[in-house]
């Protein structure tokens, strides 16, 4: 069971958690992990003095705050240092957990960059205004992030999120314009 005394009292835990990456594995017997980042500048992390620790599915009410003692970058993960975590085998206990921030703690985005949480559940339609679908979810590939689409009905689709096929995002309209046609 991990130690919980780093973990801090919440009243009520923020709804709107952003997801920021996931505890891949321990790191070391000190109780470090490593988390696989969903974000292009995972080093700006270091900057927050606290993280939220949940579990995929997981209610608000569930995810536990815990403050961040160290953060650095090593071969495209970030190793952490949480102050809920004091040997490897709490470590080991955490891994598959998501952390996140409430949103409010985030700094905003430039023009074209997008939040992940922002994504999930914009429709996603064709230059011939044709829907695709919804975004399910990304997929982080070493080429370039994935968007996963479906509709319910003929599947998914995973759409390359590069300049080329995605043309337009409109947050404030719940929506995504792609190069890319229904038979695809």
């Amino acid at each position: 069971m991990p130690d919980t005394s780093g973990v801090l009292a919440q009243e009520s835990p923020p709804a709107d958690i952003v997801v920021l990456g996931k505890i891949v594995s321990a790191s070391g017997l000190q109780g470090r992990v490593r988390v696989h980042p969903f974000a292009d500048d995972p080093l700006s992390w270091s900057r927050l003095t606290h993280w939220w620790v949940g579990r995929e599915g997981d209610a608000p009410n569930l995810w536990r705050q815990t403050k961040l003692l160290r953060c650095q970058l090593r071969n495209g993960l970030l190793l952490a240092e949480l102050a809920c975590l004091a040997d490897r085998t709490a470590a080991e206990a955490m891994s598959g957990a998501l952390v996140g921030v409430p949103r409010v703690a985030l700094p905003p985005t430039a023009a074209d960059e997008y939040y992940w949480a922002d994504l999930v559940g914009l429709e996603v339609r064709n230059t011939c205004d044709q829907s695709l679908g919804r975004i399910l979810g990304l997929i982080e590939t070493p080429a370039n992030t994935v968007l996963r689409v479906g509709d319910g009905e003929s599947g998914e689709r995973l759409l390359p999120f590069v300049a080329a096929i995605v043309l337009d995002v409109d947050l404030a309209g719940r929506w995504v314009r792609v190069d890319w046609e229904t038979d695809w």
